[in-house]
């Protein structure tokens, strides 16, 4: 089982903790994490793009004309789209469904491979507990400077705490999510994982049965 060092919150290692090798020491396959992350980022995706058809134009109900005997090519609309600014063939409609589908086990098995790689690396620190003396962001900011921090960090509490969110909101480079809203993708794009201790006991409930 890896152990991983245990700071308090001036910066100082103050023992270690034991974390499961079931979702802190799983052996990394690229094709399995990369999976999970094209379909995390395509169930994110909404199309933006959306153009009308004929049938959404406003105007050209009247024939511009009569069927024959003017010499020019017969018209129903002035909103065909062949027409200068009538509807749009085959144009982006903003109802396109870009969503995919991935087994549960599969984009649970991908987190771990994610966790277990920071774990390998160095980069998931476990912080006793954070006590600031007032919530604000200069606090917040002191506790991420005396921590071995790597880039940016993602912060990782047990349960919700509308408090340390905003103390982190104007911090760039800092996201706090809970235990259970850990994904994939936040975790790749943190330098380091910053997991408050008690958070670790309720990241391992959520998948006690994975």
């Amino acid at each position: 089982m890896p152990n991983v060092p245990v700071y308090n919150q001036d910066g100082k290692v103050t023992g270690e903790m034991e974390l499961s090798a079931a979702r802190f020491g799983v052996k990394a396959r690229p094709s399995v994490v990369h999976l999970a992350v094209v379909a995390q980022q395509a169930n994110a995706r909404h199309a933006k793009a959306h153009t009308k058809t004929r049938g959404e134009v406003s105007g050209g109900g009247k024939k511009p004309w009569k069927q024959k005997g003017t010499g020019r090519a017969r018209a129903g609309s002035s909103r065909s789209p062949i027409w200068v600014g009538g509807g749009i063939t085959f144009g982006p409609r903003s109802n396109r469904n870009f969503a995919l589908k991935i087994n549960k086990k599969t984009k649970q098995k991908a987190l771990f491979m994610a966790l277990s790689d920071k774990v390998a690396n160095g980069s998931l620190i476990v912080l006793e507990a954070f006590e600031p003396k007032a919530p604000k962001t200069k606090e917040m900011a002191g506790l991420i400077s005396r921590l071995p921090v790597k880039r940016s960090a993602l912060y990782v509490i047990a349960k919700s705490n509308p408090s340390l969110v905003r103390m982190a909101r104007n911090l760039q480079k800092v996201h706090v999510v809970t235990s259970n809203s850990l994904n994939v993708v936040d975790v790749l794009h943190a330098g380091s994982l910053v997991f408050e201790k008690s958070a670790i006991p309720a990241f391992e409930k959520v998948y006690q049965h994975a």
